[in-house]
């Protein structure tokens, strides 16, 4: 356990050094805020919208932009933006060790792989924890000065509904960290890494669940892919005004949250057993 807390040290000293992770973190805050916050409160100002505002009242555009919305508003844009970008850190964090041949260095002079590879999953882990907090702590807070603009009760929503949702946020981001990680130790290339997963998760899962409708019996394959069960548990929570060409891009209701929550769970443990497994047993040229 000292040389897990021991790597697990190092591993955050790296990330919180490593440009990459800040600059990911600011795409993100940035998306999540452009499209939650400033799309519509600028159309509620104005009155113009936007194909993702089009015939939505003033009221509701106003609702959704204040401080009780940020359980729903915070995970809305997790399944495909937060969930890709998070994706890119876990392929390109593991991904370039084996380029920059770190990974040679630490694993065989360091205490030991299971050690050194699981210091850096739970860095990773931890700062998956970071990014869902610091993306309630910063939607509230500009939900909350949105709300004293327009003169509107600054009710906080109740700690239950934001658990719920710092929870469902976790679970996404962790598995799609996961599925970056996993694909990063494959590959042992971080621009493969990345062109893999983001493939996967914009491009394969979508054209699977597109095909499943002409073919019979691979609906029970495409209802339980990565992407389907973290959409929806972001539509168990009645995140982006629901699923498909009307709602947010990736929230889905194909799963209960309950049956999503344990696909999740299952492929966030799966991806992160088989990627400590294979960094054990395999080459590391």
């Amino acid at each position: 356990m000292s040389a897990l807390a021991a790597s697990t040290r190092a591993e955050l000293l790296r990330l919180r050094r490593w440009p990459v992770l800040w600059v990911l973190v600011g795409v993100w805050v940035a998306l999540n805020l452009t499209f939650v916050y400033v799309l519509n409160y600028v159309a509620y100002r104005t009155g113009d919208t936007s194909t993702a505002t089009e015939g939505v009242p003033p009221e509701e555009l106003l609702a959704e932009v204040l401080p009780a919305a940020v359980p729903l508003s915070m995970v809305q844009g997790m399944p495909v933006f937060g969930g890709a970008i998070l994706m890119i850190l876990g392929a390109l964090a593991v991904g370039s060790g084996y380029g920059w041949g770190t990974w040679k260095t630490v694993l065989t002079q360091g205490p030991g792989r299971v050690a050194s590879f699981g210091g850096a999953l739970v860095a990773l882990a931890l700062t998956v924890v970071g990014v869902v907090l610091a993306t309630a702590a910063i939607d509230l807070g500009v939900a909350s000065v949105l709300a004293a603009v327009e003169s509107q009760p600054v009710e906080m929503p109740p700690l239950g509904d934001l658990a719920e949702a710092v929870g469902a946020g976790l679970l996404v981001l962790g598995m799609w960290t996961a599925v970056g990680v996993l694909v990063g130790v494959l590959t042992k290339s971080p621009a493969l890494a990345v062109g893999l997963g983001l493939v996967w998760a914009l491009a394969v899962e979508n054209l699977l669940r597109g095909v499943s409708v002409l073919i019979g019996g691979l609906a029970v394959v495409t209802d339980h892919l990565p992407g389907t069960a973290a959409g929806s548990l972001a539509g168990a929570l009645d995140a982006g005004g629901g699923a498909g060409a009307d709602g947010t891009p990736g929230v889905l209701t194909v799963l209960d949250g309950g049956t999503a929550t344990g696909v999740l769970v299952a492929y966030l443990v799966g991806f992160a057993i088989v990627s400590l497994v294979l960094v054990r047993r395999r080459d590391l040229a």
